[in-house]
């Protein structure tokens, strides 16, 4: 068997033989080394898509080229029709060709707000047919939506950004969707998207090319560390609300865990082992509002991404949120927002 060495180091790069290849096709493309080089990637860039998952993606990739001093990874960029895509931040990208054919390695899509309804059956299909012809599929962001609909992550476990996962988890109850970083299960690789997704794309160059290629890539892009898949995706509520008061991060918790029954002020002063007067002074003291503000605050919030999200009628959008009627919900709606619910509904809903 013919081998290649990356720049002089220990890493060697195996070429199998066709039946080594055809028993390997349940695995992910980076279960094992190469089994010819370089190893073709297909960008699948849907309308609106995030350029940071983008990037993330697609760099690690080139800093491996550049790092070896070999072409490990080639790569083109797909739309659903070959003409210019825009990102979310409104920049065109061109790409080389329209989606289709197999002779890939690995497909990554990239998708952003609206993916649930982005894409067209034929692209749907193109996936279905790839992933049976063991072609590893890596979602970043929310294009867990749309191997959701293809049906690819059906008895599989699987992660999308945080901002997304109520609304995944509506549209497909029957899904496995977790809260993780990324998800490698076989073939199908899901990643939260952002910053998230050159983690996943180290954690895979390390699990093919070894850890002194992929510590040498992180190295490379002033990263101090590969993430786990585990690490929480968001900062932690600390954090993410600027103030430590234990009782009150208690108390938030446990709002944001209860939107779609909520708690009474009581219950939640009681969980928390305060007095209700307590607990007001204490909303009041660090985020200049009441308990019931707040927690309306967190339920409007939710409701209205599953309204830009799904194809939820308004009144299960509405008991999601934690409200008895589709009228009540309307009325609350606009009062906190200045619209009609409807007016936030995603293109095609």
């Amino acid at each position: 068997m013919s081998r290649i060495r990356l720049c002089g180091h220990v890493s060697t790069l195996w070429f199998f033989t066709v039946s080594t290849i055809v028993s390997r096709r349940a695995m992910t493309l980076f279960d094992a080394l190469p089994e010819r080089l370089p190893q073709k990637f297909g960008f699948v860039l849907v309308e609106s898509f995030p350029l940071m998952g983008f990037a993330s993606s697609l760099e690690p990739l080139r800093a491996v080229n550049l790092q070896t001093e070999k072409k490990v990874f080639d790569w083109v960029l797909l739309s659903e029709d070959g003409k210019p895509v825009n990102s979310s931040s409104g920049l065109t990208v061109v790409p080389d060709a329209a989606v289709g054919g197999d002779d890939f390695d690995a497909v990554v899509v990239v998708a952003g707000l609206h993916a649930e309804s982005a894409v067209c059956p034929n692209t749907i299909n193109w996936l279905r047919r790839i992933v049976r012809r063991g072609v590893t599929v890596i979602g970043v962001s929310a294009a867990s939506y749309i191997f959701a609909k293809a049906g690819i992550l059906d008895n599989r476990k699987a992660t999308i950004h945080w901002e997304h996962a109520d609304g995944l988890r509506e549209d497909f109850p029957h899904l496995d969707i977790s809260a993780e970083l990324f998800e490698i299960d076989g073939p199908v690789v899901t990643c939260a998207g952002g910053t998230a997704a050159m983690d996943m794309m180290l954690h895979l160059i390390e699990r093919q090319l070894g850890h002194n290629v992929a510590t040498r890539v992180t190295d490379w892009f002033l990263v101090k560390q590969i993430r786990q898949p585990h690490e929480d995706q968001r900062m932690d509520l600390r954090a993410r609300i600027g103030v430590s008061h234990p009782k009150l991060l208690a108390a938030i918790g446990l709002m944001e865990e209860n939107l779609e029954t909520p708690l009474n002020r009581n219950e939640i002063a009681a969980a928390v082992r305060l007095s209700t007067r307590q607990l007001e002074r204490l909303f009041q003291k660090y985020l200049r509002s009441t308990p019931r503000k707040y927690y309306f605050s967190l339920r409007m919030h939710k409701a209205q991404l599953l309204l830009r999200q799904t194809a939820l009628p308004i009144l299960e959008v509405a008991l999601a949120s934690g409200f008895v009627s589709a009228s009540h919900f309307a009325k609350s709606y606009r009062e906190f927002f200045g619209r009609n619910p409807r007016a936030d509904r995603g293109p095609g809903k």
